[in-house]
Parts: structure tokens; sequence; C-alpha cells
């Protein structure tokens, strides 16, 4: 018999609420990212001074596995490519194929403007020379977070590339052979066994003994510590985002599949004991069948346990509003990750959507599609940073560099009105690079 899913009901009916409330209400997982940095400090600095030897000791102290050596040879990519399923291999060539194509399309334009005869701006997209990017392990393996990290990164420019996956126990202390199968695919020869916080540091500290030298950026998803360390580390490397646990909120109505819904909150509950998943709606029969069908999906997903307790947590709920008004203001408040629309009017419900990491419309566009196959990025903003932030893409690679480019006539027209701004604040010396280049004329 099966156990019933006690998802927590959070009733906002008749009330009005803030973001703060919102986000107080349906809270994410109970982890302290300040308490999480303040935890990996000791090892970060660790691996600043010690470098291999860092990577190697926790490595030893976590997974219980040697990691060396540390860089996988080419022979080793090769073997995991000869060995790769070929239906595995189809799907994975499609998935490259798709965000290639949408990587290429999001390639934004260099602009040139005329301000007067003489005066022109420019600005120009140039690519970060040099990123790391994580692919993570532990309870599932993900090809697909190779796919994200590094065909935008290609598609932009980027002239190093350097990869870390975690050693795994069960593959005798090598990253996962899909992993490695698709780096390979990709082109991608520097390829490094090290994974979690220990990475991050590597990637920002270099590890002098194997001639790692430090990149520029690092991008890519992982746990809580994962997190920490790019919070840490931020100012020594560029990141991408705090790209945390999982999260996904459906926002429907009474016209939804509740079938369809019930399966897309298993699917992003099955990541990780913390994933969150949020169903909002305005409609109690709709919420009721939601929780009726999870009850026996739960009892029959493969990573049951799991589910269970990410559903029963305090991130995950069926919140109830009074309308769809309601319902896409606590969903602009909440800045979910993913965003999935089950409602009679998908399209204008959208327009008015401002806070998401990626949104998926209708029955036929569920979050899965979008982690493998959609031509999206799942490398998407978490914990409310979707109100600032943006899923990994092309422009996460590159960096708009402003040209200036005036002559003597042009610059003539304005000298003195720069010297007016450099005298109000106090600054002469800044009028005078200017009025001087007239002095002698």
């Amino acid at each position: 018999m099966s156990v019933a899913v006690n998802l927590r009901i959070v009733d906002l009916r008749g009330r009005t609420f803030t973001s703060s409330v919102a986000n107080e209400l349906v809270p994410r997982a109970s982890i302290d990212i300040t308490k999480a940095v303040e935890q990996i400090i000791p090892l970060l600095e660790d691996v600043r001074i010690n470098g291999q030897d860092a990577v190697v000791k926790v490595t030893l102290e976590r997974d219980g596995v040697d990691p060396r050596p540390i860089r996988v040879s080419q022979e080793e990519l090769a073997g995991a490519l000869a060995d790769l399923n070929p239906s595995l291999r189809k799907a994975i060539e499609e998935s490259i194929e798709r965000v290639f194509k949408v990587s290429r399309a999001n390639m934004p334009n260099d602009t040139s403007v005329t301000l007067a005869d003489g005066a022109k701006v420019h600005q120009r997209w140039q690519p970060v020379e040099s990123v790391g990017l994580y692919v993570p392990g532990g309870k599932a393996v993900y090809p697909s977070s190779v796919i994200m990290n590094v065909v935008p990164a290609q598609v932009a420019g980027v002239e190093r590339l350097a990869l870390a996956s975690p050693a795994q126990k069960d593959f005798n202390g090598r990253p996962h052979p899909t992993v490695l199968a698709t780096a390979c695919l990709l082109g991608v020869e520097n390829v490094y066994c090290m994974g979690g916080p220990a990475a991050v540091a590597a990637f920002a500290y270099g590890l002098p003994q194997i001639d790692f030298a430090p990149v520029s950026l690092v991008t890519g998803p992982g746990n809580i510590y994962v997190a920490a360390a790019k919070r840490a580390l931020r100012g020594t490397i560029g990141i991408d985002s705090e790209a945390g646990t999982t999260e996904i909120l459906v926002l429907a109505d009474s016209s939804a599949n509740a079938k369809f819904i019930a399966y897309d909150l298993v699917s992003q509950a099955e990541h990780d004991e913390a994933a969150a998943s949020v169903l909002v709606t305005d409609s109690i029969e709709l919420a009721n069948a939601v929780i009726n069908e999870l009850t026996d999906l739960v009892a029959a997903t493969a990573s049951s346990d799991r589910v269970r307790t990410a559903l029963q947590g305090q991130q995950s709920a069926v919140v109830l509003v009074d309308d769809m008004a309601a319902g896409i203001k606590f969903a602009n408040f909440y800045a979910t990750e993913h965003l999935e629309l089950h409602t009679r009017e998908n399209q204008a419900v959208l327009d008015q959507i401002t806070n998401a990491g990626a949104i998926f419309m209708g029955d036929y566009s569920p979050v899965s599609l979008g982690d493998y196959l959609a031509g999206s990025s799942h490398v998407l903003p978490t914990g409310q940073q979707a109100k600032f932030g943006s899923g990994l893409g092309v422009h996460s690679f590159l960096r708009p560099q402003q040209v200036i480019d005036y002559n003597r006539e042009a610059l003539g027209v304005v000298a003195e009105l720069v010297a007016d701004f450099a005298e109000a604040e106090g600054l002469p010396a800044h009028g005078e690079a200017v009025t001087a280049r007239f002095n002698n004329s």
C-alpha cells in the first residue's frame, strides 16, 4: 500500500503578501551558505598553499579514493568515448547540436554609435580567456552539464577550457566515464579528476605540481559547498552564479493536467533531498488531484526515499492563491530556477512574469526537457538569484568592451564641457588633460 506524501499546503487565499512573506512561508531548504563558507575556508586555504596535495588529501578523506593522476589522459578520454552506449551517444550528440544552435543565435553583435562628426563609441564582445567548467557528481551523473558548460564557452571563443568532475568510487577513483566521453565528443582536452570546493579552489589558485594555471572564470552547478566556494572566491575568480540545489515552481489553474504536474514535481525532487518542488494554484481541486497523484508516483520512482524527503521538506509546498494574478505575484516574489506554466492563458501569464531562471510553457515543455534536449541551458540561478541573474549562456563567457574613438574636432566640441564637469567635481586635472590639447593651437 502506498504511503501518502505529506506535501505542505500554504493557504494564501484572502491574504496579502510581500516578497519577504512569500519566501518565509516557502523557504528554501535549511542550508545556510554563510555557514558553509565558514566550514570550507580552511580547505580553500589548504589548496592555495599546498595545491595538488590538498586536493588529494580531501578526496581521500571524503570520498575514500585517490584522484591521481588528477589530469585525465587523452587515452582515458578516448577509451570512455569508445565505450559509450550508442543510443546514449546519439542523445548526447543531438543535445550538443541543439545547444550549439541556440548559443550561436544568442551571440551578441558589436555596435558602433556616431555621436557627432569624428565622435564614435564602439562596443565589442571579448571572450574570457580561460574558464573552469565544473560538472558535479554525487547522487547522479551529469553529461548534460558538460554540454551546458562547454558548448556556449566554445561558441563564445574561450581559448582555454578546463573541466573538472569529482572522483567516483564506483569507477576506480576516476570521473564518471559518461562525463569523460561527453568531454571527448566536444574536443575538451583539459579534464581533471577533482570535485567539490577543492576543485573551485584549484580553478582559482592553480595546481603548480601539475602545471595547471588559474582560470579567470568558473561556471557550473554544484552542491551548497560548491556554491559556498564560488562565493568565497569571487573576486579571485569570476563566477557565473551560486547555482545551488534545484527548484521548480509550477503555476497552474484548474485547466492543468494533475498527472503531468505530479511527474514534474517528482522529476526535480529526485535530484536531492533539499530540492524544492512548489505548486502554486487557485484551484483546490487541482491541488488535491496533484497530491493524490504524488502518492503513487513517489512510491514507484527509483529514488523514492530521496523524493519523499524533498517533497516533505520545508522547501516544498502547495500554495493556494485567490487567482492567477496572485499566483503570478507569488511566482515573481519566489524567483524560481525553473518555472512551469500550466494555465488557460499561458502567453498572457508569461507577459507578466519577471523573475525566473527559465520558463517552460504548457503540457509539452517539462523541465526535464530543458535538462537535456530543449536546446536551452540547465545551469540556472537558484535561491532568488533570478531577480538579478540569468542562466548560463554564451553571454556568460563574453565581456563587453567599449572603444572610444574621437578626433581633434570632436573633442574640441566638448572640451569646455569636460572642464566644467571636472571643476564641479573638484578634479581640475581632468579638465586640463583635455584643454591642454588645444592651448597651442
